[in-house]
């Protein structure tokens, strides 16, 4: 009896040669798609036929590969993001980069299940951490993790800080009743909170910290609530320092953070989801003056470095409070050397066992543009939001709603005859009139109360025309909006 499986077991191709030919015309086809990326809309909605195609059930029996390259092309593609356009400008996505895409290929043929083991791919991730150790100037002892995104990142560093604090009964006992407390700012990202209840310590215990003029924790009324919280009872533990709000882009002063942690014997963690890699540009990297200082740091490569979703990180002074937050594995994932080596794994580092290969297309980037092209880019987006906000300061209609310390610019279409209410309406509206248009993709947000137009430009496509072209966009649009909303 054979022991070869059966033409249905085995999940390779039965014609090579069919598959290599389906393979490259859909290489061909997406790099044709970024090569021209700039002539099509930057957002279509998906139509409602377009959707009930794809709820239908899935298929008992293979589909051929021209079926399935039918439907790509129908149901998939003209639908993305948009965020590979160069007049994409919501949020805070990275726009990829045609040898990321190659990277992630290579890395989904290779399959290399990441949680541990001795093979290749561990390596490479351990020489893409040590990389970003020495970027933020973190001592030797200094170790890490590749996660989905900054929110698994903020989330691992503050249970490191969690896990210093509380001690070593924590895993075994919970926190029997201490009153752990952390702080923010006002401005800080919501995973911080989705991070406070995950851990079990709840959103109270994150104090919200208010800013200054320029969008920074105020650091004299952090001082007071931590002394306040001390006599209070609570136990302070860490502090989350920002580098690159979500709103605007504003830094908090870590150097200043990094005095009170050390005076107060708290973590210092810093959310540096996008802005933590101004460090790679020279004349911003005094932004993030005082990071070197740092207990942990979160970031993402997929955001300002442009690798493709997802690759954040999460790095920690001492590598052994990772582990003594998460380390720890059953018999029959004991290390016994051979394939079972490769200590530590990074499945001690973190949550999760089973991990996709995430350094590979970060390693490939670096490598493909350097660091110093990618440190240029950075800086070119900043200085794209300074020639955007004064395009915008041109237009009557139009006012800048906060500074502009980077990348992010945020604006107010004011039109006389409206306020409130209907003034917020009309700046959504704006907002949404251009994603649909396929003309430009703002997000929006709240400054001081009011609804405003953000352009967060994280876009190594983008050109100074780009802009143009949305100043006008925005000023002709809210015209027309305004006067249709009026009485």
């Amino acid at each position: 009896m054979s022991d070869r499986p059966s033409r249905d077991a085995n999940l390779d191709p039965e014609d090579w040669e069919a598959f290599r030919h389906f393979a490259h015309e859909i290489v061909d086809a997406m790099i044709d798609r970024q090569r021209v990326i700039a002539e099509g809309p930057v957002w279509r909605a998906v139509p409602s036929d377009v959707k009930a195609r794809m709820a239908t059930p899935a298929p008992q029996a293979a589909t051929a590969y021209a079926e399935i390259r039918r439907d790509l092309d129908e149901l998939v593609l003209p639908y993305a993001t948009g965020n590979t356009h160069p007049r994409f400008w919501g949020w805070v996505h990275g726009s990829g980069t045609p040898g990321g895409a190659l990277a992630e290929f290579v890395a989904a043929a290779i399959n290399a299940n990441c949680g541990g083991r001795d093979h290749g791919a561990i390596y490479l991730e351990r020489a893409v951490i040590g990389w970003a150790r020495d970027w933020f100037g973190l001592p030797a002892t200094a170790g890490g993790l590749l996660v989905s995104g900054s929110s698994m990142a903020n989330l691992l560093g503050l249970a490191a800080a969690r896990q210093r604090c509380a001690g070593a009964d924590l895993r075994q006992h919970g926190l029997a009743g201490r009153p752990l407390v952390a702080y923010a700012s006002s401005e800080a990202h919501s995973s911080l909170v989705k991070a406070m209840e995950t851990l079990g310590l709840g959103r109270e215990a994150l104090r919200k910290i208010p800013v200054d003029a320029d969008y920074r924790m105020d650091v004299a009324a952090l001082a007071a609530r931590v002394a306040a919280d001390l006599t209070a009872g609570s136990l302070p533990f860490a502090v989350v320092a920002t580098a690159g709000t979500v709103n605007i882009g504003a830094f908090d002063d870590l150097g200043a953070l990094a005095d009170l942690c050390a005076r107060e014997a708290l973590w210092l963690h810093v959310d540096g989801a996008f802005g933590a890699l101004v460090k790679l540009a020279p004349d911003l990297a005094p932004l993030v003056k005082g990071i070197e200082r740092a207990d942990s740091i979160a970031f993402d490569f997929h955001k300002w470095l442009h690798v493709p979703y997802d690759a954040g990180c999460v790095l920690t002074r001492d590598a052994d409070s990772l582990t003594e937050a998460f380390g720890g594995r059953p018999d029959y994932l004991a290390s016994a050397g051979g394939l079972a080596g490769g200590e530590p794994w990074p499945s001690d580092l973190g949550v999760e066992l089973s991990r996709g290969d995430r350094a590979l297309k970060i390693w490939w980037t670096i490598k493909e543009q350097g660091l110093e092209r990618l440190g240029q880019a950075i800086a070119r987006n900043c200085r794209q939001a300074k020639y955007l906000a004064e395009r915008l300061r041109g237009c009557n209609a139009i006012e800048i709603s906060a500074p502009v310390p980077l990348n992010i610019v945020c604006c107010r279409y004011v039109a006389p005859g409206l306020d409130g209410p209907d003034l917020d309406a009309l700046n959504v509206a704006i907002v949404v009139a251009l994603q649909e248009s396929g003309v430009a993709a703002p997000s929006t947000t709240r400054l001081e109360g009011r609804v405003c137009i953000r352009v967060c430009i994280a876009n190594h496509r983008s050109r100074d025309a780009d802009f143009d072209l949305l100043a006008e966009a925005i000023a002709e649009t809210g015209a027309r909006l305004a006067a249709a909303a009026l009485p």
